[in-house]
């Protein structure tokens, strides 16, 4: 059986279902093995782990870097998530469309958000630790953020009365940004 990945609506961006092997004890599950996933259509190399601990409510996001663009394979430890990437490569057929999927500790999916798009989440569990391996190394300076509530995308984020940090509430809309401030879509 092993690994399965489904293509989303946005060219790019997959959902893994790792195999999961459980007993009365509990599961084990292989949450990346290189070669697997590489002969499943996922040919990335990870340099960068991330763990993020969240409470209910808070939204995270929509972030990316511009220079030093990440991929990243995010998947949940502990709770549950909806997880979200928004297409921003100018030029790209799908600019501005995001899609998002639930992440959780129980149906052990994973969601690979390529570069070039930004990528944000929401806590929907009382608290939730989310784990992303990355393709690029963290880049101060080199970090930006669309607004999580801009209208023009429209993300259909499930919980009321976010929690969002200050810096992500300042964030700009979509429409905003200087072209200079976008990753470039290169046609497949």
């Amino acid at each position: 059986m092993g690994v399965q990945i489904q293509s989303t609506d946005l060219p790019g961006v997959l959902v893994i279902k790792p195999q999961v092997f459980g007993d009365k004890r509990g599961f084990f599950l292989e949450t990346f093995n290189q070669k697997t996933y590489a002969e499943a259509g996922l040919e990335r190399v990870f340099i960068q782990d991330n763990l993020s601990h969240s409470c209910r409510g808070v939204i995270r996001g929509l972030h990316y870097q511009l220079n030093h663009p990440q991929g990243k394979l995010v998947f949940v430890v502990k709770g549950e998530i909806f997880d979200v990437a928004v297409d921003i490569r100018k030029g790209s057929p799908s600019f501005g469309q995001w899609t998002g999927v639930h992440l959780s500790e129980n149906n052990h999916k994973q969601i690979f958000v390529p570069e070039g798009f930004a990528h944000g989440f929401c806590v929907l569990s009382d608290e939730a630790d989310v784990i992303y391996k990355c393709t690029d190394l963290y880049t101060p300076g080199d970090d930006y953020g669309i607004l999580w509530s801009d209208e023009h995308i429209n993300v259909d984020w499930p919980v009321q009365n976010p929690v969002v940090s200050e810096k992500d509430q300042k964030n700009p809309c979509l429409s905003e940004l200087a072209e200079d401030k976008l990753p470039i879509y290169l046609s497949e």
